[in-house]
Parts: structure tokens; C-alpha cells; sequence
């Protein structure tokens, strides 16, 4: 059975007087194994409890919880999985065990093989990782803050201002997310296709 991306939420961000306001991209990647990814701000629980109810998911039948990084806006609602593996950055665990984490080394994380594995992206923080899934329409990449949103494709002033504590890391892995993945969902806008343009222009900038 092929993967499903659904997505919960359409993150959003802006630049405003004194700060940022913003909120993440919340996606369930549904199959074998069901999947949550970034689950937004503490106060959006109930959007999160309806959004799974739409697609005939109850919170205990999330397998895994990924927090692309750990800023507030990504990991809010966590505590409502708690029959989930949950892996925030680096860092994976349920209840109180903690495993050994293969990002650090270089390897992916296989929730099931290849149709379904997370993978490092550092940049925007040094522990960024990105869900890489295989559905019926191609490789979909839930990559967080890697990417802002589509028109950070043109304007990258759009990521650099959102924070990045690696950028020329943050540039590498946008490049290669860009080369692998067919879709991207990024972590404050919603899922675009990556054309061949696309890629084509990612190696001509600088």
C-alpha cells in the first residue's frame, strides 16, 4: 500500500512589527505506518484532534511523531501521541527510552525502508531532519524550516530571516532535498511540485 501525504494544516509566516508571527505546516502521512509531522503551536490541539478525524485517524494510531526541530511552533501538540515513537531533531524516543541516534553518523532513520525514512537536513538548526516518503505521485519531501515556503525559492531573504543557524548547511541540503523529492511540503507554506526548472535553477544560484 502506497503512502498517503495529507495535510492537517497550511503553515503560514510573516515579518511584523517587533517579531515574527507564524505557524508550522502540520502533515499525517498515512499507510503502514501512520505518521504525524510537526504538530504546531500548544494551542492547536483541537485543530490537530479534527484534522485527524477527517481522514479516520485517532491519535492512538499514530506510529511516529516527527518534530523536524524543536522550536515551539513544532512540537506543541506532541503530548496528545502518547503511544507514538517520537523523534524531535535528533533526538528519538518513547516514554523514557531513548535510542541511539544514526544522524550523527551520517545514516538515515528507516521506518520502513525506503518507501518511508527520515534523514538529516541540517541549516536552519544543527539537528534538522526531513521525512522522505514514496507515494503514487512520486517522492514526497516534509522537509520543516528547510524550506519556508515556495517563494523562498526566489527570495531566499524569506529563510534567512526566519532564522538559520547553518545557512551555507541550510543552502547545501535545500539543493539536494530539491534534487530527490517531487513535492515538498515546507514548514510554513503549503506542498508545491519540484519541476525540472526548478531543479535546473537550484545549481545556477550562487
Amino acid at each position: 500500500m502506497a503512502y498517503e501525504v495529507l495535510i492537517i494544516h497550511n503553515g503560514y509566516s510573516k515579518v511584523v512589527e517587533g517579531g515574527m508571527e507564524a505557524n508550522c505546516t502540520c502533515t499525517l502521512i498515512k499507510g503502514k505506518y501512520n505518521v504525524i509531522v510537526d504538530t504546531m503551536t500548544p494551542w492547536d490541539s483541537e485543530l490537530i484532534l479534527k484534522g485527524l478525524e477527517k481522514y479516520g485517524v485517532q491519535p492512538n494510531d499514530i506510529h511516529f511523531i516527527v518534530s523536524t526541530h524543536g522550536h515551539s511552533d513544532h512540537i506543541g501538540n506532541n503530548n496528545l501521541f502518547l503511544n507514538s515513537t517520537h523523534i524531535v531533531g535528533h533526538s528519538i524516543s518513547k516514554k523514557n527510552l531513548y535510542f541511539d541516534d544514526p544522524f550523527s553518523e551520517g545514516n538515515p532513520y528507516y521506518i520502513d525502508g525506503d518507501d518511508l525514512k527520515i534523514i538529516a537536513t541540517p541549516g536552519h538548526t544543527q539537528t534538522d531532519v526531513t521525512v522522505m516518503v514514496k507515494t503514487a505521485d512520486g517522492i514526497v519531501a516534509v522537509a520543516g524550516d528547510l524550506f519556508e515556503k515556495k517563494e523562498d525559492l526566489e527570495n531566499e531573504f524569506i529563510w534567512l530571516s526566519a532564522g538559520s543557524e547553518c545557512p551555507v548547511l541550510q543552502k547545501y541540503n535545500r539543493r539536494m532535498i530539491l534534487q530527490l523529492a517531487d513535492y515538498i511540503v515546507p514548514g510554513h507554506g503549503e506542498m508545491f511540485k519540484v519541476t525540472e526548472e526548478i531543479k535546473n535553477k537550484c545549481f545556477v544560484q550562487k
